[in-house]
This record gives structure tokens, sequence and C-alpha cells, in this order.
């Protein structure tokens, strides 16, 4: 009868266990690092309703938006919807949501982008199953074609 007792205690235990051993392994394989830099674009860069440039920081390579739409709501809110094309130094493609920039004009044509969330979702290379968030703040001068933005997150790979 013992032996029994004990074998339904080992396995009690384990069943117990194990989801606990699972869990705390998978979040130990979770690497995550800030990351910052600056984007620094033209306005029609490849066409009308895009821009290009280049990244600087981190994530340094270059980077075409393409946008979406742009509308302005409550007291003056502007929402400029926009898709991210972004590839590394190194050649590697981060696969960035499409995000909205939101901000105010402050003169004639001068929208100073005061919030701006981007969701990295994954990328190639060595960003493969990378995930990221980042916040964004600048100005995106409609007049001159200049954009300058500086971006700071955090970027998350599970390690195989």
């Amino acid at each position: 009868m013992y032996p029994r007792k004990l074998m339904y205690g080992v396995i009690t235990l384990a069943l117990l266990v194990a989801p606990a051993v699972a869990q705390t392994s998978s979040e130990s394989e979770v690497s995550c690092q800030a990351v910052g830099g600056m984007i620094l674009t033209n306005v029609g860069g490849f066409g009308p309703n895009t821009t290009m440039g280049v990244v600087k920081g981190d994530l340094a390579g270059a980077i075409g938006v393409e946008i979406l739409g742009i509308t302005t709501g409550k007291n003056g809110v502007v929402d400029v919807a926009v898709q991210h094309h972004w590839v590394t130094d190194t050649g590697d493609t981060l696969t960035i949501n499409n995000a909205h920039a939101f901000g105010v004009f402050v003169a004639p044509g001068l929208l100073a982008v005061t919030k701006y969330k981007a969701h990295m979702s994954g990328g190639t290379g060595k960003y493969s199953g990378t995930t990221g968030d980042f916040s964004l703040i600048g100005e995106l001068d409609f007049n001159t074609g200049h954009v300058v933005l500086r971006f700071t997150g955090r970027t998350c790979t599970k390690s195989s």
C-alpha cells in the first residue's frame, strides 16, 4: 500500500511543479533591451504621401513611411495614420504595425508630434521573432518636407 501512495504523491507533485517549471523556463528565454534613436526623413521620398530617410541609434538603417491618411479631430488634434518600411544597417527588415502619430499645428504647415506609438511585431534575420514598443516625438514640417523624430522603447527577443 505504501508504494502506491508514494507513486500517487510523486505524480501529483510532478503535475503541480511542471507548469511552474515550464513558465519559468519560457520567461527566462525572453531577453529585452532598451532602444532609442532618431529618425530623419523627407516628405515625398518615393511619392506624394511618403517619407524616406535614415534612422540613427540602436535600430540604425533606412526608413520609408507611407502616409495612409491625415485627419483633424477635436481641439485641433491631428492624426497621421502611417505604415513603416524599416531596414537596418545589417539588412534586416523590421515589421512595424500601422501606427498613428498625433500632434498639433504650432505654425502653418508645422506639426508638433506629441504622441506617436509604434509596435514592432517581428522582423528578419536577428530580428526574427523580436517584438517591441516605441514612443516617438518630434516635428513634421510640410512646408520644407522635413521630418525629425526621437524614439525610445524596448525590444524583446525569445532566445532559442
